[in-house]
């Protein structure tokens, strides 16, 4: 096949969608499948590709990780003209989304679409809640002519669904389970962040009001101080709540910044816990990779999270943005050593069976049926 995918974010930005895509294309490149993705021109610099087509950019004013372009539509043409892609996948829904859906209805290339962000809980965050229909409004129309909408869990499936949304699937999301594993060495990360705590207790993503970080730092401050004075946190990741969530941490405490690769898997690695307050995941590829590395996640019961854990199996999951229940999950954790490892074993052996391999088959086995049937449709 030759597939054209249409989105606002890709490598090098850090987000689930860019990293979810990137993760993609490559394996499009290892099964000989032809790709050509139309993507912002990031601020950092990434190497060459004649399959990435990149269009100039500014930061976006909510989301700066992520860019902001207006394509020129003319030179896309020439290139999908060129490319002669036998579908189109639009990932998000802003200008490049909107290129690749205009170009698909003007030349009878079959469309598909994915939903990676619940923008409309966003707004809240922001205070522009009174956004949010026409929000919708705009997704329902910019969604309606996808031919298949693949959405990363059951949770989000069930959200569009009550919004008026059809044709919608399932793409789940997998881990490089070689990658995150439970095997990397305590001592030197211990040394590296100079760790002398009993504990390790990590957070991974996005430092930002959606993710619930005013719910993580209190949360840090409110756990008893017999046992806070044990734990060293590792906060892995930037946004615009960082300098406050620094200014407001009374417990010991490293900001890694972003971490990528090998020193990112070793921090799930050696953690005791993985505490992970964020209700508004679709998903929760971080999660995923914790439980990799044979690391129990401490869970907001909302969004795609609450369909990775199972409460009492991987982890536990507490009432979103409740406090004591998360301090009273993370103290229960602690002082039962036998109760992590139990956990520790199980969440391996979930993780261990989310295969990239098998969820991006699945995904080309769709992308064949929606241009079987497209072309039937042209030829009745």
């Amino acid at each position: 096949m030759n597939i054209a995918i249409f989105t606002d974010t890709y490598t090098p930005d850090v987000n689930g969608v860019a990293k979810t895509l990137k993760r993609f294309t490559d394996y499009l490149e290892s099964n000989g499948d032809n790709y050509k993705v139309f993507a912002p021109k990031s601020a950092k610099s990434i190497n060459e590709s004649d399959h990435i087509y990149q269009h100039t950019s500014i930061p976006f004013l909510l989301y700066p990780e992520c860019r902001f372009s207006i394509p020129n539509l003319l030179h896309v043409k020439a290139e999908l003209k060129q490319f002669e892609p036998d579908i189109i996948h639009v990932a998000t829904p802003f200008s490049i989304g909107l290129c690749g859906m205009h170009y698909a209805q003007k030349n009878n290339v079959p469309l598909v679409g994915s939903y990676h962000t619940d923008f409309d809980k966003y707004l809240e965050y922001y205070k522009l809640g009174k956004l949010s229909n026409g929000l919708w409004k705009y997704l329902n129309w910019f969604y309606k002519p996808m031919e298949k909408i693949f959405v990363p869990s059951m949770d989000t499936l069930q959200h569009l669904k009550i919004r008026g949304f059809d044709q919608l699937d399932i793409w789940e999301r997998g881990v490089d389970s070689n990658l995150f594993h439970p095997n990397y060495n305590i001592e030197d990360l211990r040394n590296k962040y100079q760790i002398k705590e009993k504990f390790i207790l990590s957070y991974v993503g996005r430092l930002s009001p959606e993710k619930d970080i005013d719910c993580l730092t209190s949360i840090i401050n409110s756990l008893p101080s017999e046992l806070s004075n044990q734990i060293h946190w590792l906060i892995v990741g930037d946004g615009p709540s960082k300098e406050e969530l620094k200014n407001h941490i009374r417990q010991p405490v490293t900001f890694t910044g972003y971490l990528h690769g090998e020193n990112l898997a070793e921090v799930y690695s050696c953690s005791d816990l993985f505490v992970f307050p964020s209700s508004t995941e679709t998903f929760g590829n971080v999660v995923l990779e914790s439980l990799s590395s044979g690391t129990p996640v401490i869970g907001a019961n909302a969004g795609g999270v609450k369909n990775i854990i199972e409460h009492n199996k991987q982890g536990l999951l507490c009432p979103p943005n409740h406090v004591p229940s998360f301090v009273q999950s993370i103290v229960s954790t602690l002082e039962d050593e036998s109760k992590r490892k139990k956990m520790s074993f199980t969440a391996r052996e979930y993780a261990k069976s989310k295969t990239w391999n098998n969820i991006f088959n699945l995904l080309l086995i769709n992308y064949q049926a929606v241009i079987s049937q497209e072309t039937l449709k042209k030829h009745a």
